[in-house]
């Protein structure tokens, strides 16, 4: 039951940080980085299975461990960060390495974005978890 509780404070705090970078910050940079290869709209069923899966492995790999040791905000948004290294590390450079025009400047950003998201989403989480007396 504590792993659904985090891997809901994770879903929300993700839904809305991405949600705000996706839809308003970057929103006219990706269709200059992209193009007619972007679909609009967006086709859900697999950004949603994505959302899940990180949400869940968020809230294993970074929020319960974080809980566990008190609520610990700065684990939380350390653990978080690297996973979101490693998750964005492993999107970006294995489609800059492997498509022959994958936008340099996207996977640069994407880089420091997903550090960024992860690590704010798991620390967020922990905060939510926290406030509601959830966790």
């Amino acid at each position: 039951m504590e792993m659904l509780k985090a891997a809901i404070a994770v879903a929300l705090v993700l839904a809305v940080l991405d949600g705000i970078w996706l839809g308003l910050v970057v929103r006219d940079w990706l269709v200059r980085q992209f193009g007619g290869r972007l679909r609009d709209p967006v086709f859900w069923p697999p950004a949603i299975v994505f959302y899940v899966i990180y949400s869940v492995g968020l809230a294993f790999f970074a929020v319960t461990p974080a809980m566990a040791a008190g609520g610990d905000l700065v684990m939380a948004l350390g653990l978080g960060a690297f996973i979101g290294l490693i998750a964005y590390g492993t999107y970006d450079l294995t489609n800059w390495a492997t498509m022959k025009d994958w936008p340099r400047q996207f996977a640069i950003v994407d880089l420091v974005w997903g550090p960024v998201l992860s690590g704010a989403s798991a620390a967020g989480a922990v905060v939510l978890l926290k406030a509601t007396g959830l966790g």
